[in-house]
């Protein structure tokens, strides 16, 4: 029988749930948005807030931007549900990105993990931070690289060799662009509007493309 461990607002977690029962979950939920989080036997259930929400939003504008400026060929996931039945384990990224491994998908409408390759980029946005730790959970579906921001700083995780992730100055998938200088954008996001945020960072990504 499952069992609350943990309940706020927008925000429960139980425990002793069973993997029919996630899946059911998953296959019945009304909320769009809303990030279920399985860890053989936990389960995280989150409602975003709008603040989390917008965090993901500028972040991914800001790789789309960035990857379409530069002209580097990309296959967005959003936050499709990527589990592992053997694993019992499965999540929902904010956003997530094929960049190195974009030719060995392109064109495949169905993804399959059992034969395709994991997400190269995952954002978490971690303005709450998670119950359930998702770390383990995305290195057993290998994930590349994690892209985590608490609302100030971003922080890029690499996966290592021996299946943990470890903190890096700098993207792999898109090493151009410094994580500071990403920091430095989102910092500006409340003062002014979107399109004209989101016009002053392509101009400014503009200036790499001319850099020597």
């Amino acid at each position: 029988m499952a069992t609350a461990a943990q309940q706020n607002a927008g925000h429960i977690v139980l425990t002793n749930v069973a993997w029919s029962t996630y899946e059911a979950l998953l296959a019945d939920s009304d909320s769009p948005g809303t990030r279920f989080t399985y860890d053989r036997g936990t389960l995280e259930i989150m409602s975003p807030s709008e603040e989390h929400e917008r965090c993901k939003k500028f972040l991914a504008r800001m790789i789309e931007t960035l990857t379409e400026e530069l002209r580097i060929p990309i296959r967005s996931a959003g936050s499709t549900t990527w589990r592992r039945e053997a694993a019992r384990q499965g999540l929902e990224p904010d956003e997530c990105y094929y960049i190195s491994n974009e030719p060995q998908v392109r064109g495949r409408r169905q993804l399959d993990l059992s034969v395709d390759p994991a997400p190269d980029l995952v954002v978490e946005v971690e303005i709450t931070a998670p119950s359930v730790d998702k770390m383990p959970i995305y290195a057993g579906l290998g994930v590349a690289e994690v892209w985590r921001y608490d609302g100030k700083h971003l922080r890029i995780e690499r996966l290592q060799d021996d299946g943990t992730y470890a903190h890096v100055e700098n993207s792999t998938e898109l090493p151009m662009i410094p994580p500071g200088e990403l920091e430095r954008f989102l910092d500006r996001r409340d003062k002014t509007d979107e399109t004209t945020w989101i016009r002053s960072f392509r101009a400014w990504v503009a200036t790499v493309l001319d850099s020597p």
